[in-house]
């Protein structure tokens, strides 16, 4: 059997997409899904990616994450996990009503590489910590 060119371009698609969709090696759940999100958020799509190509026997990771409230791919920043401060770009800004400066705390662009974690595992390199209900302004 030969191949057209169009069977050529969709294999050389399907490589790319490969290429540019799979997880690095060594590379943890979290720098992964960060990095996935620029191609959009659908439920938790890039954490069961993960899972199924670096950690297949992660099977309580969805309810983990769920219960953490992360109920898809963004909302793992969002509600469980936040950068590490140490890695945090801090902008300063002056309120609008000449009230003092104020500082805000934002991801930096680029982000620093990923810290690496064992094949298996789920859980964040050293870049992420989890967050508590006090981070999301959820304190008693």
């Amino acid at each position: 059997m030969t191949s057209t060119p169009l069977d050529e371009a969709e294999e050389y698609l399907r490589d790319l997409a490969r290429r540019m969709t799979d997880p690095a090696d060594g590379e943890c759940l979290h720098c992964y899904v960060f990095r996935m999100l620029t191609f959009g958020c659908a439920g938790l799509r890039w954490a069961r990616r993960y899972r199924e190509a670096r950690a297949p026997a992660a099977t309580a990771l969805v309810r983990r994450l769920r219960s953490r409230g992360a109920g898809c791919d963004c909302e793992i920043f969002w509600n469980a996990f936040t950068l590490r401060s140490e890695f945090m770009v801090v902008k300063a800004w002056m309120d609008l009503d000449l009230g003092p400066m104020k500082e805000d705390p934002e991801y930096p662009d680029p982000m620093p590489a990923c810290r690496g974690v064992r094949r298996g595992s789920t859980q964040p390199c050293a870049l992420w910590r989890a967050q508590s209900r006090y981070d999301r302004g959820y304190g008693w």
